[in-house]
């Protein structure tokens, strides 16, 4: 059977299979973009590059990629704020930025060029993952606000199909991998809540909904899919601290960043490394770089 199959059937049963990891067991990395006073990670490609947002001392947002330990900046022209959520094998970058009305709008950096794009008849659109066929899964906003919106993925050709899983009041696509296995979160509150916030799995046309196993009524975010079908994110404790999660072969991982007060984890590549963003005692917020 095929590997993302069983995945699908193991997580259509309520996965029960948790462990936890050891700091030791692998190796990782704290990233701050120089003078930022908020680093996030949010993906990464094979060839060891790394893309992320990092916020000025002014509050503004700007996109940035690490390649070999060092930064580049970089922003939507005439965005107020730019948001860098995936990054293609291929060096292909998606995201979303706002415009001087606050307006939300998704974009593609390929090869120094943006263009911009934006849902047919949405107030906003986010971008937030691409695979190597060029089908890009986002989400799309129902009101100005973007506090209600749909999943959707952009196939190759340039059409859209807007989705959500079944009972979703609202939903987003996180990322897609090169076997058009989809995964991302819903809610089914209205108004949304952390409680009833879901992480689901998109596979030829069957969802299947991805919980931490023993989180009673907390939420469970999915944020990644690499091509063998590993899936990372976080979930929500009963005291409302985020940790990460690794889900591979049925068996969910948690792990945390060493002494950090919460762990989300947002991306996966094909060989294994995760990124995403942390919280210190202090309150500060980094970027991570996750080993195996």
């Amino acid at each position: 059977m095929n590997k993302l199959f069983r995945l699908l059937a193991i997580c259509g049963i309520s996965v029960a299979f948790a462990t936890f990891s050891n700091a030791w067991a692998q190796r990782y990395t704290s990233v701050d973009y120089p003078g930022a006073i908020a680093t996030n990670l949010y993906g990464s490609s094979p060839d060891g590059t790394y893309i992320g947002i990092w916020t000025d001392t002014g509050g503004v947002t700007h996109g940035f990629f690490l390649k070999r330990g060092a930064f580049t900046s970089f922003d939507v022209p005439g965005s107020t704020s730019t948001f860098p959520y995936g990054i293609t094998s291929q060096g292909i970058v998606v995201g979303e930025y706002l415009d001087a009305s606050g307006a939300q709008h998704g974009f593609i950096l390929r090869n120094g060029q943006y263009t911009t794009v934006d849902y047919p008849g949405a107030p906003g659109t986010i971008l937030d993952g691409m695979n190597p066929s060029g089908e890009i899964v986002g989400a799309h906003c129902v009101n100005l606000e973007c506090d209600y919106f749909h999943s959707f993925i952009l196939s190759s050709r340039g059409q859209f199909t807007s989705f959500d899983p079944p009972g979703a009041t609202r939903s987003i696509a996180e990322a897609v991998n090169p076997s058009g296995a989809i995964v991302g979160n819903y809610n089914t509150a209205s108004p949304p809540n952390l409680a009833h916030r879901h992480g689901y799995l998109l596979y030829m046309g069957r969802f299947a909904t991805i919980d931490f196993p023993g989180r009673g009524n907390y939420g469970t975010f999915a944020g990644g899919i690499n091509p063998q079908g590993e899936i990372v994110g976080f979930y929500d404790d009963s005291h409302g601290v985020d940790h990460g999660f690794l889900l591979r072969s049925g068996v969910f991982t948690s792990f945390d960043y060493p002494g950090a007060m919460y762990t989300d984890a947002g991306a996966i590549d094909p060989a294994g490394i995760i990124v995403g963003f942390y919280g210190d005692s202090a309150g500060n917020q980094h970027g991570f770089i996750r080993t195996p």
